[in-house]
């Protein structure tokens, strides 16, 4: 089958997907397999595996990275693209729809229904840290490094102290495990011939993470600031969806861009969709532009906050099977990924809980959602609508 002959099939397939692939990165990891390796027979575990660990070790969304990689090894770059639109565009659609609706309504500040996405948040990013924490901190070494970037982060709440933490990670965890990685003995791949397209990816990954800066400061653009905020926060996070919110928060309600509580609306109506939580930046671009063409504005972040994953996916693939037989590499991670469990368990104290719960009932109504999310496996989505509709009926 020709590439062309197979876009139409990889549009249909990424479209249902962004549709019915609610649960966050990691149940959208089992959709996929379940669709592509069972199903379909796109690839086989092993080679399934091999994308998943790329786009864990890559900053950016995991999961969609990974949706980015297997369009690609289906259908080259038109395939990566065709199912990342139709994998992003209906979640994306929908929080630019939800943002005019807020804008329609006014700030929406003290509203009981914001205030039940609010306390949902709590209980996500909780859910999120118990699990992260649990995983990628199963030693009192990583805990450590969790706990020490949380202090920093807590103390200095700001965009550069919340990268500088994880950078410093990454370099604690390659001293600390550089020569304690166990990994398998891999033979030494030659790159292909697409070893100049994937160094053209880097280039560019690189080039505007250090132009789009420097743009702005020359030109003092509002909207280049925005967009180089975007894309810094795709380029630099590591943990996906959830450890995006402070690096965000940082960037756009400070500046008086957005509100606190038109911020946490759009990030608790997040978590009730399919797809990425990196559409929360659709939300957030719509909502910092404003007029009927803020969408426009949606649009532009989204694309900045996404391309420099998909640079990195494309960039680092060809290199991806001699990389991780590195043990610098994966101890490096190790320390990283530590300190994204500190980065989010900081946001979880200030803002998300410090900004959200005010009083018992809000306690009790968050511990009660996160048993409904942990023990009772409730999907988000059901948890979000119904604190939702209970702070509307209590307001």
């Amino acid at each position: 089958m020709s590439t062309s002959a197979r876009l139409p099939e990889i549009a249909g397939t990424f479209f249902k997907l962004g549709c019915t692939s609610f649960g966050g990165p990691v149940a959208h990891l089992g959709y996929f397999r379940e669709e592509f390796v069972v199903k379909r027979g796109w690839l086989d575990d092993a080679a399934y595996a091999d994308l998943v660990a790329l786009c864990q070790f890559l900053p950016g969304p995991a999961s969609s990275q990974v949706v980015f990689a297997l369009g690609m090894r289906r259908a080259g770059l038109a395939g990566a693209l065709v199912a990342a639109a139709c994998f992003t565009a209906p979640s994306a659609l929908l929080m630019i729809l939800f943002a005019y609706r807020l804008a329609a309504m006014g700030d929406p500040g003290g509203s009981g229904w914001v205030h039940g996405l609010r306390l949902a948040a709590v209980a996500v990013v909780a859910q999120a840290v118990w699990g992260m924490g649990r995983k990628l901190c199963p030693d009192a070494t990583r805990a450590t490094l969790a706990l020490v970037a949380a202090v920093a982060v807590v103390s200095a709440p700001n965009f550069k102290v919340q990268v500088a933490v994880i950078a410093a990670g990454a370099v604690a965890g390659w001293s600390i495990y550089r020569r304690a990685v166990p990994l398998p003995e891999l033979e030494p791949v030659r790159p292909s011939r697409k070893l100049r397209w994937a160094v053209v990816a880097l280039g560019v990954f690189l080039g505007l993470l250090i132009a789009l800066p420097m743009l702005t400061t020359a030109t003092g653009r509002r909207d280049f600031r925005i967009i180089s905020d975007f894309y810094r926060a795709g380029a630099l996070v590591f943990g996906g969806g959830h450890v995006v919110l402070p690096l965000l928060r940082a960037q756009t309600v400070p500046p008086g861009w957005i509100s606190d509580d038109m911020f946490m609306a759009g990030y608790g109506a997040a978590q009730a969709l399919p797809g990425p939580l990196f559409t929360f930046a659709a939300f957030l671009g719509t909502t910092m532009m404003r007029g009927p063409q803020a969408w426009l504005g949606g649009l532009g972040c989204l694309l900045a906050i996404f391309l420099p994953g998909w640079l990195l996916v494309g960039g680092v693939l060809p290199f991806w099977h001699n990389l991780r037989g590195q043990p610098w590499a994966r101890a490096a991670l190790r320390g990283a990924n530590a300190a994204v469990v500190g980065v989010l368990l900081a946001a979880l104290y200030n803002p998300v809980w410090q900004d959200s719960v005010t009083n018992a009932v809000d306690v009790l109504e968050v511990v009660v959602a996160f048993g409904l999310l942990h023990i009772w496996r409730v999907p988000a989505w059901g948890v979000v609508g119904a604190l939702a509709l209970l702070g509307a009926v209590l307001a």
